[in-house]
């Protein structure tokens, strides 16, 4: 039996100081997806790993963290939080807003866990 190579995939690194959530969060779902290699493939995992550095230094307005709404259930009838971007980023900081966007932009398939497996976030 042949061993197969797998190949090593380069992390990939994204600065974040100065650029908007939005922006970020599209480009780091691209290539958790990897929609910006050549052998891209719907149906398996393909992207490579994204680091995001410096998540603390985003540009984002308080009027746009009052805007963004997160949800959280815990599962029991009436359990349904409604979270402001502002009480997330106060209590998880903006490391856990690029998470949730960038979660929110991915396919909600079976292949969504395996591509935030490979996310890191630093501020």
């Amino acid at each position: 039996m042949k061993k197969e190579n797998k190949k090593i995939k380069e992390k990939k690194t994204i600065d974040a100081s100065g650029r908007t959530l939005g922006r970020v969060a599209s480009e780091v779902a691209m290539s958790l997806m990897g929609k910006t290699s050549p052998s891209f493939e719907r149906n398996k995992y393909s992207g490579f790993p994204v680091k995001v550095v410096n998540a603390s230094k985003l540009s984002i307005t308080a009027k746009k963290l009052e805007s963004i709404y997160h949800t959280r259930y815990s599962g029991i009838p009436g359990g349904l939080r409604i979270l402001k971007g502002t009480e997330t980023a106060e209590k998880k900081g903006l490391k856990e807003l690029i998470r949730l966007a960038t979660e929110q932009m991915l396919p909600a398939n079976k292949l969504r866990r395996t591509m935030m497996k490979h996310l890191t976030i630093t501020d």
